[in-house]
Parts: C-alpha cells; sequence; structure tokens
C-alpha cells in the first residue's frame, strides 16, 4: 500500500468535522441567536442589523460546511481556519471568559489538521484545487498533525472544563434538566474530570482512553437545554479531532517506517 489506512479516516474524519462545524454553527444563525448579537456589536453592529445579517452568514456557514463535504479546497479550509478562529475569538472580546476561546479550539483545529495532513500543495493554483486523500509522503507530516491534534483536544477540553469551574449557566442548566440538584458541585467534579483528561492527552495520550474521552464528549453534549441537535453538529469539530488522534496514534509511524518506504521506491542496484 502506498498509504496506511488510517491515514485516509483521518482525512475523511477531519473532513467529516470541519463540515459539521460550520453546518451547525449557520443553522444558529438561520434561527437568529439571540447571543450573535453580543459579537456584532464588537464590530458596532445593532441588534437590527445584526438579525438581518445573522441568516445571510448562517447561509453562507452552511453552504461552506457543504462544500467541505462534497468538494473540498484549500481555500476553503484556510478561510474555515481563519472564520473559526475569529468567531471564537469574539466571545472572550464580547465579554463571555477566555474559556470559551479555547473550549472551540476544534472549530479551527479540524481543518487546520486537514491542511497540515495533505499539504500545501505546490503553487497559488493548488489553492484552489480539490484536496485529494493524503499521498504516501503524508507519513513525513503525520508526526505533526499528531503533536496538533494533542494540542487542539487539550485546549478543547481544558476550556470546557474550564467553563464547568466558572459555572456556567448553560452547563448547570444541562445539568438541571439531567435531575441533578447541587449542579455547582456536579460542574466542579465534571470539570475536574476535564482537566485530568485533558492533561492525559497532553502527555501521555492513550488510545484506549482517547475513545472513552470521546464517549464522554459526545455523550455529555447530547443533552444541552435549547437546540440539542444544532449544538451536537457544531461540536464536530470537537469529536473529529479526537476520533482523528485516535487513528493517528494507531498508525506506528516512526522514521524508519519512512526510511523503509523511500528505500523500497529506490531504483534496484545492478
Amino acid at each position: 500500500m502506498l498509504q496506511s489506512t488510517s491515514e485516509i479516516k483521518i482525512y475523511y474524519v477531519l473532513r467529516m468535522a470541519s463540515a459539521m462545524c460550520f453546518i451547525g454553527h449557520g443553522a444558529f444563525g438561520i434561527i437568529t441567536k439571540a447571543i450573535w448579537c453580543n459579537y456584532f456589536a464588537v464590530m458596532g453592529i445593532g441588534h437590527g442589523m445584526a438579525y438581518q445579517l445573522m441568516p445571510i452568514m448562517g447561509s453562507v456557514d452552511i453552504l461552506m460546511g457543504i462544500i467541505m463535504l462534497v468538494y473540498p479546497v484549500r481555500i476553503l479550509a484556510l478561510w474555515l481556519v481563519v472564520w473559526g478562529l475569529v468567531t471564537a475569538t469574539l466571545r472572550p472580546v464580547s465579554g463571555e471568559p477566555f474559556a470559551e476561546l479555547i473550549e472551540r479550539a476544534g472549530n479551527f483545529g479540524a481543518p487546520m489538521a486537514m491542511l497540515i495532513l495533505c499539504g500545501s500543495g505546490q503553487g497559488l493554483r493548488s489553492w484552489f484545487q480539490k484536496i485529494d486523500v493524503p499521498g504516501p509522503d503524508s507519513s513525513i507530516r503525520l508526526k505533526t498533525v499528531k503533536v496538533f491534534l494533542q494540542w487542539i483536544v487539550f485546549l478543547l477540553l481544558t476550556g470546557h472544563a474550564w467553563l464547568n469551574l466558572l459555572g456556567k449557566k448553560s452547563l448547570l442548566s444541562q445539568y438541571t434538566s439531567l435531575g441533578f440538584r447541587d449542579t455547582h458541585h456536579v460542574a466542579i467534579i465534571v470539570g475536574s474530570i476535564e482537566i485530568a483528561m485533558a492533561l492525559i492527552v497532553l502527555v501521555k495520550p492513550l488510545r484506549p482512553l482517547l475513545l472513552v474521552f470521546l464517549f464522554w464528549k459526545v455523550g455529555t453534549e447530547l443533552f444541552y437545554p435549547h437546540y440539542e441537535i444544532f449544538e451536537w453538529i457544531e461540536r464536530g469539530g470537537s469529536y473529529g479531532t479526537i476520533l482523528a488522534l485516535w487513528f493517528a496514534l494507531g498508525t506506528g509511524v516512526t522514521t524508519s517506517h519512512t526510511e523503509n518506504y523511500n528505500i523500497a521506491h529506490q531504483a534496484p542496484v545492478n
């Protein structure tokens, strides 16, 4: 085989994750989520204009997400990185905790990891061409992808833990809907668990534990009090980066693996 099956799986996982994030985000624009007015206010845009712009921006987000599914191009993936970082940054700029930014690391991390894995191509023209399944040379970049995904997963778990420890209102409402009474105590416990998860991912990521963390993340975010399905879809970047890291850790790519590939493709010596 010219490339490992795992690398192909990482590619499709990151592609799907990027699409989910922006389709979910766009849905909130369509339904005109009120809190978005705070982010428009940072740019000096009033409520009236904000409500007019939300469906337009939401439609663009959904379109970009669909294109990522059907015909992903490098320039679009780069745009998703920039846009994901900008929208996440608007949260602390508008007065929300900094944890809101890093908790959304998967939003810009998934398309960035995809670009790292597949390479930047050759020349300006390649930025407007479809991002193909990674070739055999992607094994050289896989180590970088692994480290990058470790940091992204560390950030998103740390951010969510931080919000729990701060007692974010929507998280407390989520615990209330699940039947917990002392929701602040529950939030502290959950936050502490997630901090431990984040440190494990950064220091010594273990594949079996990553699956546990993935099920934890997916399971705990199925119970948002409002717009559950949209919230879950928007966090596809978080789920995708965890799953992509799980695949990456199973590749076992080393320097000797790369050298073996080069040796195998050298011309025979007479």
